[in-house]
């Protein structure tokens, strides 16, 4: 089907069957005379300006202030960008910048429809923001035919906002996290009052639907505030919305159940008095609600505000092509008209449409004493903030805010090797250490799973900060558990990217929900660390438990690795993925990622209890290296193997550890090496990755042509990926998770996934065999004894429900 057929622009929707009484839960405001003539000027003149600016870096190449009627040659030969969203950006930024001139605001905007970059880079160019970090943008005819000319195109800015874009703190590329960002960022910068633009495309969402919610999680004593603004077009790229589709009454009921107070902005005819006066309520709600927190009288389940700002899809484009509506339906959500490089009839509809701006009143079109040719007049400039330091484009949360954790020493929090302890629960600890450190500047993002993933150590020291809950309002919380996987991550990177450290611990099957929020985010890191004005920010930090290994309770849904491929797949230079062995190396990898900076950082480990392998000493020494050979476990100390054992996640090395004690007993001729990886990216060939060893460190470390066998926590493909390139991988089997599981016992999960300590063991006397002729003569029959004491585990496990005693005693070397 092609695009909705309307019957006419701006269609409105149909009437509700809700009471008339729920109108009375808008917001009313007096509109006449809040702006000043002057002001009201001035703001016309920097949309009419910020306007001309937009449409122009969709279409024009040259000709680029309407000095001679366009011709084709003026028209890009790609015409790339999205107009239906600039003109209520534009719209909103002008009362922004207006808003903060006049009471010394401190604020960001987060645009959640990141696709109208061109009203944002047109805002940024008009107050002078691009210059300061793009000297060839100046503010004059060069920065402004640079910034036209070469939007969309090789050598200039991007379709979409970036790390790029001056101001900017989220993508805006794929839809959903906008709102959840915004609160994130506010979070324990209480001056900071964040503008929030989400798209009623947006809207739809689910990301967007839980992220409503996060108010509740912001304490007006200790953290900013977000005024959201729902942008209300009604069209998606070819159909209406949901929320165009929506009364009135219907938005304020939504949004009223919320918990917001809600004012509808879409007086048309005067749209900047209503605009004006509903941010200046806005604000004022704001300031009431801190101010009565922060003089020791919070007010329970404040009301936030929210505007529901209802203009035209492609506002002042043209109004009819070819029969079809064009302002005010989807025909403008991106090139309006889409044929102006060749037809003469959309050329011509695009010279009226830029002429219309008046921009021959907007732009000086030749220097003269005191005026630099291009430049915008100085009338619209007047509502612009007068300090570089309070404009939206120039504001240092943005790219240059990241307080560095002091991280505390972990080595007295080590277990005593030789013992059983839970990694989590010894983290915890850490956790505990770190936030009483950084009261300010360390957060953790939990999907009510922080008591069940047993790092509750933390609650020693602070509590949660759910403001609805009479238990933790106005307690200082560090933490924030929403059972919203997205919504924790949006918050994660709002409070990364404005230069503070946070931990997002989960379900290891269940991250994987953010999965494409982690990547957008990796590409915004990426960009930003190209970008040299960006300055570091902290690692986004995921801490991995519950795993497959031992998610026997709760079965096959939960038991899911894949989002450690997820992290391998981005940018080297930006991805970290650690499977730490024990709680000593454990302690030492958290330590060492929350003191990192501009990385993706995964740690992946066990909440149950497992042996401590490695004294705190060996753990940072292990660590530091990223694998060792574990001599403990090695025969000779691992001299001259005939077969390499490798583990690589807590579990899985466990088997190992036990396979090589079984074959110590089965056949003693075998010579084993025992290796641990807990830096999973030392695999891959050099130059691969920054920490990948090089050809002679591997071949040390794994021997240059000894069978190797890898028993991986996650996908055999993802070593197998890891390691292509290396010479001889022939040689090398990988086991690892395969997609089998139930409700069962821990060991039969390992058994089903052919990754327990028989699996290793059979695997190792037949790869041996081939080295060592002492263990070849009777390689067959040691392999098949061992895969029928599997056997009768298993069937021990099927008769009694649980694994035979001693399964997870720590294995003995004697």
């Amino acid at each position: 089907m092609p695009g909705q057929i309307i019957a006419q622009p701006n269609p409105p929707p149909d009437p509700s069957n809700l009471s008339d009484s729920i109108s009375e839960y808008a917001v009313q405001l007096d509109t006449i005379n809040i702006l000043t003539e002057t002001e009201l000027c001035a703001i016309q003149k920097f949309r009419r300006a910020a306007n001309y600016i937009a449409a122009a870096m969709i279409f024009l190449k040259d000709n680029i202030l309407l000095e001679r009627q366009l011709t084709f040659d003026d028209i890009k030969p790609r015409l790339l960008g999205h107009w239906g969203t600039c003109p209520g950006l534009v719209l909103v930024y002008a009362h922004l910048n207006r808003i903060i001139k006049r009471t010394n605001l401190d604020s960001l905007l987060v645009v959640g429809p990141g696709h109208g970059a061109p009203a944002i880079l047109a805002s940024l160019w008009l107050e002078d923001s691009l210059s300061p970090f793009w000297e060839t943008y100046p503010r004059n005819r060069t920065g402004l035919t640079k910034l036209i000319t070469k939007f969309s195109a090789p050598g200039g800015f991007p379709s979409h906002i970036n790390a790029q874009t001056p101001g900017s703190i989220h993508e805006g590329g794929e839809l959903g996290y906008a709102l959840s960002v915004a609160f994130g960022a506010v979070m324990d910068n209480p001056h900071l009052v964040i503008t929030c633009v989400v798209g009623d495309g947006e809207a739809e969402s689910g990301p967007t639907a839980t992220a409503w919610h996060a108010y509740k999680y912001i304490d007006p004593a200790e953290s900013g505030a977000v005024l959201p603004i729902v942008h209300v077009n009604g069209f998606k790229i070819s159909e209406r919305t949901i929320y165009g589709c929506m009364d009135d009454k219907e938005l304020v009921a939504l949004f009223s159940g919320y918990g917001y107070m809600v004012r509808i902005v879409s007086d048309l005819d005067n749209i900047d008095q209503d605009l004006a006066a509903s941010m200046e309520w806005a604000l004022g709600e704001i300031s009431r609600i801190q101010h009565a927190a922060r003089s020791g009288n919070p007010i329970v389940k404040p009301r936030w505000p929210v505007l529901i700002l209802r203009t035209p899809k492609g506002w002042t484009c043209p109004k009819m092509m070819h029969g079809e509506f064009i302002e005010g339906s989807f025909h403008s959500h991106q090139v309006p008209l889409p044929e102006a490089k060749t037809s003469q009839e959309e050329l011509q509809a695009l010279q009226g449409w830029l002429q219309s701006y008046g921009p021959h009143e907007l732009f000086a079109t030749a220097g003269g004493r005191g005026v630099m040719e291009g430049a915008p007049t100085e009338e619209l400039l007047s509502i612009i903030p007068d300090r570089k330091d309070k404009k939206l484009g120039c504001r240092k949360e943005a790219y240059d805010n990241f307080h560095p954790i002091e991280v505390p020493e972990w080595t007295h929090l080590g277990v005593q090797k030789g013992s059983q302890a839970s990694c989590m629960k010894v983290v915890g600890t850490l956790l505990r250490d770190t936030i009483k450190e950084n009261p300010t500047t360390f957060r953790i993002f939990s999907p009510d799973e922080l008591v069940s993933n047993k790092l509750d150590a933390v609650f020693d020291v602070t509590g949660r900060n759910l403001q609805w809950d009479v238990a933790s309002r106005a307690q200082g919380g560090r933490v924030i558990e929403i059972l919203s996987e997205h919504t924790c991550q949006g918050m994660l990177q709002g409070y990364t990217l404005t230069g503070r450290t946070a931990l997002f611990p989960s379900y290891e099957a269940f991250l994987g929900i953010v999965h494409t929020m982690m990547v957008q985010y990796s590409k915004f890191t990426k960009m930003a660390r190209e970008t040299r004005w960006r300055q570091d920010i902290g690692s986004i930090n995921f801490l991995e438990t519950s795993t497959w290994t031992r998610q026997e309770h709760n079965g096959f849904s939960h038991q899911n690795p894949s989002f450690i491929g997820s992290v391998l797949n981005l940018k080297p230079g930006l991805a970290r993925v650690y499977l730490p062995p024990d709680a000593n190396c454990f302690l030492s990898t958290v330590a060492h990622c929350l003191r990192a900076k501009n990385y993706v950082n995964l740690m992946v480990g066990s909440k149950q209890p497992t042996p401590i392998w490695l004294s705190p000493k060996q753990a940072k020494k292990h660590c530091i290296a990223g694998a060792s050979t574990w001599e403990f476990a090695s025969v000779d100390d691992g001299k001259n193997p005939d077969v390499v054992l490798v583990g690589i996640g807590v579990e899985v090395t466990f088997e190992v550890i036990a396979a090589a004690a079984l074959l110590r007993k089965i056949v003693p001729a075998l010579r084993v090496r025992v290796i641990n990886v807990t830096d999973l990216m030392i695999l891959g060939p050099h130059g691969t990755h920054p920490h990948a060893l090089s050809d002679e460190d591997f071949d040390t470390l794994f021997t240059k042509d000894k069978n190797i066998i890898i028993n991986y926590h996650g996908y055999p493909i993802e070593v197998k990926g890891l390691i292509f390139g290396r010479p001889a991988v022939d040689r090398i089997t990988i086991k690892g998770y395969c997609e089998e599981g139930t409700t069962t016992s821990p060991f039969n999960m390992m058994l089903c996934n052919e990754t327990s300590r028989y699996d290793v063991a059979a695997a190792a006397i037949r790869a041996g065999a081939l080295h060592n002729t002492s263990v070849s003569t009777e390689a067959h029959v040691n392999a098949a004894y061992v895969m029928h004491m599997a056997a009768k585990d298993r069937q021990y496990i099927l008769a009694h429900g649980t694994d035979p005693e001693g399964t997870f005693d720590t294995p003995k070397f004697d």
